[in-house]
């Protein structure tokens, strides 16, 4: 039997604001945005070619905003990746390499972490 990771909550306090963030500024792609009652917003973004997706929202999760920490991406080329960051006006880390990967770190604008990885190259 396959599990999947498939979502992972990240706690935020200014909905629009975040989603903004991630869609325009980090490149995910906004798959549902939906007020389901006045307490409860349910947004979905996935990151480009990724299986699994974050949820935003209000009413979602009792995580305080920006205690999510050390969410991890793989990239195929961290340089770019980090490239492109820049230029959508994301701060991002300095490129750390690493024996198990090479590594650019951000935050969202509430604190959540976030690291870039590209694999080594396999032998």
């Amino acid at each position: 039997m396959d599990w999947k990771l498939e979502l992972v909550f990240v706690p935020v306090t200014e909905v629009d604001r975040a989603k903004a963030f991630y869609v325009e500024q980090v490149g995910f792609h906004a798959d549902v945005d939906h007020q389901v009652t006045d307490t409860l917003r349910f947004v979905q973004l996935t990151p480009p070619g990724s299986a699994c997706s974050i949820a935003i929202g209000t009413g979602i999760t009792e995580m305080p905003p920006g205690s999510q920490r050390g969410l991890q991406v793989v990239v195929e080329d961290v340089t770019a990746a980090r490239r492109q960051l820049v230029d959508r006006g994301v701060e991002v880390s300095d490129i750390d390499v690493q024996p198990w990967g090479s590594f650019v770190t951000f935050s969202d604008p509430d604190g959540n972490t976030w690291a870039l990885q590209q694999l080594p190259p396999r032998k």
